[in-house]
C-alpha cells in the first residue's frame, strides 16, 4: 500500500503525497519535537522536510526505503532550524526558589524536569540518535541508514548519548542531595 502511495506521488499525484504526509506526521512531529526541544521549531522543521520530500521524490531511487529517506530529511531539517534559531536566541536561565515537595506527582514532575534538563545537555547528534532509537523505536541500522552514518558512529553516538545522560542525571541527583542537607552544591 505504502509502495503504491510513494509511486504514485513520485509520478506527481497530490492525492497520494497528501495521504503520505498525513499519516506519516504525527511520528515527524514527535521526532522533530524530541530533537528540538521547541513546538514552534519542531512545526517548521517537520514542513520543511515534507516541503523536500515533495520537491525530491521523483529522485528517490528506491520506494521500499521512503521511510528512512524521510527520516534523514526530517533529521537535516531539525539540524538547519537548530542553526538557525542558535544564531538569535537568547537564553535566561532562571534558578528554582523552593525545593519541590516530596509529594508522589511533584516527584514525578521533578524526575522530568531533570530527564530534560540533561537532555537539553546532549548536543544536537546525539540527542537524535536517541529520539530516533529509543522514542521512535527504530533498530540502529535504520537510525544509521535515516541519519546516512556508518553503523558504528550512530552506536557510539547511543553509547556516549546515554552515558552522558546518566552523568548529569547522577550530577543533578548529587547536586540536589547536597544541597537537602543544607551544604552549597
Amino acid at each position: 500500500m505504502e509502495r503504491d502511495l510513494v509511486q504514485r506521488a513520485q509520478r506527481g499525484d497530490h492525492d497520494a503525497f497528501a495521504a503520505i504526509a498525513a499519516a506519516v506526521s504525527p511520528r515527524l512531529d514527535a521526532a522533530a519535537w524530541l530533537i528540538l526541544r521547541d513546538p514552534e521549531q519542531a512545526k517548521d522543521a517537520v514542513q520543511n522536510a515534507l516541503v523536500r520530500a515533495w520537491r525530491d521524490l521523483p529522485t528517490l531511487r528506491d520506494p521500499d526505503r521512503f521511510d528512512a529517506w524521510l527520516h534523514r530529511l526530517l533529521v537535516r531539517a531539525c539540524i538547519d532550524e537548530a542553526r538557525r534559531l542558535r544564531r538569535h536566541r537568547l537564553t535566561v536561565e532562571l534558578t528554582t526558589i523552593d525545593a519541590p515537595a516530596s509529594d508522589h506527582v511533584e516527584s514525578s514532575v521533578v524526575d522530568r524536569d531533570q530527564l530534560e534538563r540533561a537532555f537539553l545537555r546532549l548536543d544536537l547528534e546525539m540527542r537524535t540518535v536517541i529520539v530516533l532509537h529509543h522514542y521512535l523505536d527504530l533498530p540502529l541500522p535504520a537510525v544509521a541508514s535515516a541519519l546516512g552514518l556508518p553503523l558504528g558512529t550512530a552506536k557510539s553516538r547511543l553509547h556516549r548519548g546515554l552515558g552522558l545522560l546518566r552523568a548529569a542525571l547522577d550530577a543533578d541527583a548529587r547536586e540536589s542531595h547536597a544541597t537537602a542537607e543544607g551544604r552549597p552544591a
